[in-house]
């Protein structure tokens, strides 16, 4: 079994683990819920039915509150927005509203390739960026995250500013990234990037956050689980530095006793989780908001 089937039958059971479990209803978690499901971020004439599409969680009463965007992953090959909505409630429940996207694939179906997938991302951003107000959310507290794949797309997405610009946005319209479990270097040659990204090395480098920071980035949490998969730990601590040496605002959290897929079943299920509370408090800290309960 190769690495891209492993991972993406993996993902499948994270996804009802996600579905089957419920976020936890601890006091703290004063909000009540109110979903969007299925709102188109692209309504032009080629845009998809099912990928270009997002759900909304928000806290119900609420105003003015801050915003998380979160990217799935799947090895860009894999995932449904469908999956988290444990993570939308969690977050929602804690004021934060949590707009969760889909995006074009690199499956038998989309053939999607860099920089499919994050021409999505950016156009959900733009999109989040342009109607959040309507749901309640302010406009200039947007955070960004994702998993696995889904970090390296918002990692990209706060670097390579091409794909803000190309909406009339700037990396200044990004309040902060909170990646987890993410890919920063896209290795030329390496089977799991082949299909999404091709082997010609200079694209390769384009698709590589690590290879894109150039200073003025928004703050950065980098999460990943001391039992990650190879590598992770090292590309998330090299990624870090990169920022860091770039004069940005940027740190690592390693995540104990969680692995590439517990890190974000955790999360999604439980406020009190070390990786969300992390993420609950870099949200406070950037936002002028203040977590209820705290």
């Amino acid at each position: 079994m190769n690495l891209q089937i492993l991972t993406g039958s993996l993902l499948t059971l994270t996804a009802l683990a996600l579905n089957q479990a419920r976020a936890d209803e601890s006091p703290k978690n004063i909000y009540e819920v109110e979903t969007h499901l299925n709102t188109a971020y692209r309504d032009d004439k080629d845009a998809d039915r099912i990928k270009h599409k997002l759900d909304i969680y928000t806290p119900k009463g609420q105003t003015d509150f801050p915003v998380l965007m979160f990217v799935h992953g799947g090895s860009w090959t894999s995932g449904d927005k469908s999956w988290y909505a444990a993570l939308g409630n969690t977050f929602a429940k804690n004021g934060i509203c949590t707009v969760v996207i889909n995006y074009r694939l690199s499956d038998k179906k989309y053939k999607a390739k860099h920089p499919d997938h994050i021409k999505d991302v950016a156009s959900a951003f733009a999109w989040t960026y342009e109607n959040i107000g309507k749901f309640g959310g302010r406009q200039d507290r947007i955070f960004i995250s994702g998993h696995s794949a889904g970090a390296h797309l918002v990692a990209l997405l706060a670097t390579d500013e091409s794909y803000l610009k190309a909406h009339k946005l700037g990396l200044d319209n990004i309040r902060g990234v909170l990646p987890l479990s993410g890919v920063y270097e896209i290795t030329p040659g390496f089977f799991a990037f082949n299909g999404p990204f091709g082997t010609d090395a200079a694209t390769c480098k384009a698709a590589s956050p690590v290879c894109q920071v150039k200073g003025k980035n928004p703050p950065f949490l980098i999460c990943y689980a001391d039992s990650d998969f190879p590598t992770i730990d090292k590309m998330s601590e090299s990624m870090c530095k990169k920022l860091v040496d770039a004069k940005c605002d940027a740190h690592t959290l390693q995540i104990e006793k969680r692995n590439h897929f517990s890190i974000i079943v955790y999360l999604a299920l439980n406020s009190e989780d070390p990786c969300t509370g992390a993420m609950l408090a870099f949200i406070s800290k950037h936002s002028e908001w203040k977590r209820p309960g705290k």
